[in-house]
């Protein structure tokens, strides 16, 4: 029984929500609801990085740029557009997602350090005009960002945003489980395990990674909507190329092709980092010795190997 449900993709969706709903319950103040509502945001972002690359086998060293889309675009809709926040975001994701699919189609034929490198400079060309254009942007500065709102209601206060956050997390986690247990979940593993196998078997190798490529862009532009309406306010930091290493050590830490490795990785990179602050100018040398030694012992990350070593205590 023990061993089905470790398996179980529902299960862990359970575990998930199970985690969500007891932990305003023990919070001991708003601030730790804040936290909890960034490591739900950033693990969204990791989620689309989780298909591209955890699924499809493909790296992305730019995949902040795409969180930085959704960003400004809930930022710029209204400002200058007077769009709804919400509307905003729809439209922000969907324009993610027509660039990505614009860029992908050229980019993804490279493979390897080709593929990373291409991704980086589409990366760091986004990053470029947003601290550039600081008419639409706000440039260096940033620019305010209206609160969102949804059917009349203002979103405000941290338990509000923890609820928000909470809730576009399960359904994105939900979508990826379903995604993977399809036959593009399977066809896009064949992928990461063999292109050329893959395409032996009749998959359309070029669809499928340009699919996940899309993918993982509307879900890191979600993202950022809900962070910069989180914050109020939006950086060009936000797509730099550092957002983009911590959102693919994320992905590697929590466990590489796990959506709750995900959700697990977004939590070490949020919520040490706050943890280190007492050792105040060694934090950053503290938290990167720290990922070495998770890189060290548990090589497939955390929760796959939390999984296997269950499974072989049970079976």
């Amino acid at each position: 029984m023990l061993v089905a449900l470790l398996r179980s993709r529902l299960a862990a969706l359970l575990l998930l929500a199970a985690i969500m709903a007891l932990f305003p319950l023990i919070a001991p103040s708003a601030f730790y609801l804040r936290v909890a509502a960034l490591v739900w945001i950033f693990a969204l972002a990791a989620l689309g990085l989780t298909i591209l690359m955890g699924y499809a086998g493909q790296v992305s060293l730019g995949h902040a740029g795409f969180l930085g889309l959704g960003a400004y675009g809930v930022a710029i809709g209204p400002a200058h557009l007077g769009l709804p926040p919400l509307l905003s975001l729809v439209l922000a994701a969907a324009l993610a997602g027509l660039i990505a699919y614009l860029v992908g189609r050229p980019i993804l034929r490279l493979k390897g350090y080709y593929l990373a490198i291409a991704t980086l400079g589409f990366g760091m060309i986004l990053a470029l005009v947003f601290n550039s254009e600081s008419a639409v942007t706000g440039g260096p500065d940033g620019m305010a960002v209206a609160r969102m709102t949804v059917l009349g209601w203002r979103i405000t206060g941290a338990l509000n945003w923890y609820w928000v956050s909470a809730g576009a997390l399960l359904v994105g986690a939900w979508l990826a489980l379903n995604l993977q247990a399809s036959p593009s979940g399977r066809a896009l593993r064949a992928l990461h395990d063999s292109e050329v196998a893959a395409a032996g078997v009749g998959v359309n190798v070029a669809a499928k990674k340009l699919s996940a490529f899309v993918i993982g862009a509307v879900y890191a532009a979600f993202a950022g909507g809900l962070l910069a309406s989180l914050n109020g306010l939006i950086t060009p930091e936000a797509s730099s190329f550092m957002q983009s290493i911590e959102l693919v050590a994320m992905v590697i830490i929590g466990g590489l092709g796990s959506v709750f490795g995900a959700v697990v990785g977004a939590a070490f990179l949020v919520v040490l980092p706050q943890a280190l602050t007492a050792f105040q100018e060694y934090e950053q040398a503290v938290l990167g010795l720290l990922i070495m030694v998770f890189m060290i012992f548990l090589p497939d990350g955390i929760v796959p190997t939390i999984r296997r070593w269950l499974l072989e205590r049970l079976s």
